[in-house]
């Protein structure tokens, strides 16, 4: 525990015999739970989490999972939700919980039946924490690559100033760009802009970070099951905790690369993914957020901005082919409404975005 509130940890794992045992024995001793979610691993993983328990003496303090609230007249939403929450373990990876004592045991092995990637696992373990009420819960990758020396750091926003999302940042580590790969630092700035733009959290850098703490009320307030299952999921995640008007702050901490992982993400394949869902999550946030939850003129102000760029584009196209093949004069009309729908699209999207940042200040911490 920290300042006697319950923490767990998440450990997504697939295939990680050779660093998993390492992760798991590091953990400091503060940690309540430690959740390996094992996502049908082909290798040892799930074999030496589940002899590396029976090992184990020490059991954590009893956590149970929460109880129907009682019905009142008042509380019928709260009710409501508690059987929502029941009922949506449907929606998750089919998945057993590999312990005798799960209320008890400080180590939870989780495994999924099918493989549904990290995000789905996460997700699983997400639902485990929410389910037993835990406070703050950080998730670490199972590959070894985050240093636990850093994990209370990462907590104690969450538990000593009430933030929803704590991340990792790595970038403002000042041997970044020595020791993070270039292809993954390019990378890593790319989806960083999109994210951004997408999310709403404008001050957030190292959106790829996966060494991060979620407290319970930002479990409570979105769809666990509902996160991207791939690698998309910090992306995803943002989104979703912006909809919901969760506080966000990052923490620097160390890159750590060339340990023993074997990295299984292809930056050429996922960069493509994940702005495909980027682009689809950005209008979702525009439209849940600022226009079903709440009005705001910035959802006005990016679509007037996106609707002219569109109406500008043939306009664009016929001075192009103008100028470079018939070698014509350009007519001043079209010239004059191609002007003024660009200068206007441009002009609605940075007062757009100027609203958007200053609407979601208040959410950066």
């Amino acid at each position: 525990m920290l300042n006697n509130k319950t923490v767990a940890v998440v450990i997504p794992a697939y295939n990680e015999e050779k660093q998993i045992i390492h992760v798991i024995s590091t953990m400091p001793d503060f940690v309540d739970r430690i959740i390996v979610v094992n996502d049908c691993s082909t290798d040892k993983t799930a074999g030496l989490v589940s002899d590396y328990i029976k090992k184990q003496n020490y059991a954590g303090e009893t956590v149970s999972r929460r109880n129907r609230p009682a019905y009142t007249k008042y509380n019928q939403a709260d009710v409501v939700l508690h059987e929502m929450a029941e009922k949506e373990i449907e929606y998750y990876i089919p998945s057993e919980v590999a312990n005798n004592k799960p209320e008890s045991d400080r180590i939870i092995l989780i495994n999924n039946l099918i493989n549904g990637g990290v995000g789905a696992a996460i997700a699983r373990g997400y639902k485990w924490c929410l389910d037993h009420q835990i406070f703050c819960t950080a998730v670490m990758a199972g590959d070894g690559q985050m240093d636990p020396a850093e994990l209370e750091s990462i907590c104690r926003p969450v538990i000593e100033e009430g933030i929803d999302y704590v991340k990792g940042n790595r970038l403002i580590h000042r041997s970044a760009w020595i020791v993070v790969p270039k292809t993954r630092y390019i990378g890593n700035a790319v989806l960083s802009i999109l994210t951004k733009i997408a999310s709403g959290y404008w001050h957030i850098s190292d959106t790829q970070c996966g060494y991060t703490a979620i407290s319970l009320n930002a479990l409570q307030a979105i769809r666990i099951h509902d996160i991207y299952r791939d690698y998309g999921v910090p992306n995803d995640l943002l989104v979703k905790l912006n909809i919901a008007h969760c506080t966000a702050k990052e923490v620097g901490i160390k890159p750590v690369y060339n340990i023993g992982e074997q990295s299984k993400m292809k930056v050429s394949k996922v960069i493509p993914k994940i702005s495909w869902l980027l682009l689809k999550s950005f209008f979702k946030r525009l439209w849940i957020k600022y226009l079903v939850k709440d009005f705001h003129p910035l959802f006005l102000l990016y679509h007037f901005s996106f609707l002219l760029g569109i109406i500008a584009i043939p306009y664009a196209i016929k001075i192009a082919n103008i100028i470079l093949f018939t070698r014509e004069n350009v007519s001043p009309l079209t010239m004059l409404a191609f002007a003024f729908l660009f200068i206007s699209s441009f002009q609605s999207l940075l007062f757009a975005m100027w609203m958007d940042i200053q609407d979601n200040e208040r959410l950066y911490k």
